[in-house]
């Protein structure tokens, strides 16, 4: 290790660096914790965290270019390149992807970074048709690039403008190109410049960050004379004229190129742990509502249609107990089944008359059930199994926030939990869904339909 202490302007690219690099690493660790359904939706997000953390350890810059068709964004790669590199036509469109193209010639390497490179991405233009799909390819570019050109050739029309004023939300350097310059005589240009850098565009674009360009220059005609006094025209191709674009680039790289490969990796990284952290949450809560509402159906039937007395109860019992360690494990939480039933019967006591409502019911249904041989099922099955269920579903509900929080109650105690919960549940609405499922199954039972047979026995 260098023994040469480091200025503290040099030593805070570096920290930067660092600090970039581990945010990536954490984003992608956090994604292990994943289950299969997530990984599947956020397969696409894993890679193109990989990709920048590549990016980032290489070194490499990107730079996007933005602009509506025809306005001579491949041709501006190309003349910087140096060579035909970027897809060209004639015909409006002709961009369908996003391209990434080497800048060798560029002169820049990232300081610490041997194998550093710069990377022109060549984006679809903004008006082509079906531009929703390509609009949506040109933002995923903007968010991994680390400077970006917006090229134009003239006042920037609605469509640029708000393109524009979008891309300068995104806090990345923004260069303005106003290529075809040799389309305007010398006063027409100096107008244009002028409302370049009017109060339109005030806060938007830096006007030091407003430079000219021909990327493509139309061929000028030349009257050539022979020996003889007789005369001929010939087109000639004029060279490219990038040169200022070029140098206000590399100036900006040379003076924060690493800094801003670092800051947009870290931003990179930040949004994408924020999406993968949203869509667990959805996911999760999706599964878990449909988790709880299966089994307080499932203990509504058991305990509804189960003509033994007591046992109902023991068996809603370890219902709610199966679905505490059910929530568990889609939250990522082990937790054994005798605790499960302990976290159950705590909650229970914290939902207070509610609770001992459900089980007055179930335990005098349960004696009724006992006294008439099972065959008081029928008339005890709706209002005990619905009960049963309804507490099942609170009980659910507060084992979901616990779990969320990470096996833990919080701020809050359990009890104000359930409180909470029962303030916000409409608990006619899950009563009547609960008696409809139940309904739903005696009118199916196929022992009440046989000849002879009703719920009370033979006849």
């Amino acid at each position: 290790m260098s023994n040469v202490p480091q200025s503290p302007t040099a030593a805070q690219p570096d920290a930067d660096y660092q600090a970039s690099m581990r945010a990536l690493q954490s984003a992608i660790a956090h994604f292990q914790g994943c289950n299969e359904a997530e990984l599947r939706e956020l397969a696409d997000d894993m890679s193109q965290l990989g990709r920048m953390a590549e990016k980032l350890q290489s070194g490499r810059v990107d730079i996007a270019v933005f602009g509506e068709i025809s306005t001579g964004k491949s041709a501006l790669i190309n003349a910087l390149c140096g060579e035909q590199r970027a897809a060209v036509n004639v015909r409006g469109g002709w961009t369908k992807d996003v391209w990434h193209v080497p800048w060798e010639s560029a002169g820049y390497c990232v300081p610490g970074f041997a194998d550093s490179q710069v990377v022109l991405v060549d984006t679809p233009g903004l008006n082509e048709v079906d531009g929703a799909k390509r609009g949506e390819m040109a933002r995923e570019a903007a968010a991994r690039v680390d400077l970006v050109l917006f090229v134009v050739d003239s006042d920037l029309n609605d469509t640029e403008y708000r393109a524009l004023v979008d891309l300068a939300a995104t806090d990345k350097p923004l260069i303005l190109v106003l290529n075809k310059t040799d389309l305007y005589r010398p006063d027409q240009l100096n107008d244009l410049l002028t409302v370049l850098n009017g109060p339109r565009y005030a806060g938007i674009i830096r006007p030091e960050n407003i430079v000219l360009a021909q990327a493509d220059p139309r061929e000028v005609e030349y009257v050539i004379e022979a020996a003889d006094g007789s005369t001929r025209s010939e087109y000639r191709k004029q060279p490219p004229q990038v040169e200022e674009v070029k140098a206000r680039i590399i100036e900006l790289l040379a003076a924060d190129g690493k800094a801003l490969i670092a800051l947009n990796a870290a931003i990179f990284a930040a949004d994408k742990s924020d999406r993968m952290a949203a869509l667990r949450v959805r996911f999760r809560e999706e599964e878990a509502a449909r988790t709880i509402w299966s089994f307080a159906v499932t203990k509504s039937l058991a305990v509804a249609l189960n003509p033994v007395g007591v046992v109902d109860v023991l068996g809603g019992v370890a219902v709610d107990a199966a679905m505490v360690v059910t929530l568990g494990r889609i939250y990522g939480i082990s937790i054994t089944t005798a605790n499960a039933q302990s976290l159950a019967m705590s909650i229970g006591k914290s939902a207070g008359l509610v609770t001992l409502l459900e089980a007055s019911v179930s335990w005098a249904s349960s004696a009724f059930k006992s006294l008439t041989v099972g065959f008081g099922t029928v008339l005890t099955a709706v209002p005990q199994g619905a009960a049963a269920g309804f507490g099942s579903f609170i009980v659910g509900q507060a084992a979901r926030f616990y779990f969320q929080h990470g096996a833990s109650w919080g701020e809050q105690s359990p009890k104000a939990v359930v409180a909470q919960i029962l303030e916000n549940t409409d608990k006619r609405s899950v009563l009547e869904q609960l008696k409809t499922e139940i309904l739903k199954k005696l009118a199916t039972n196929r022992h009440a339909d046989e000849p002879g047979q009703s719920w009370f026995g033979k006849k």
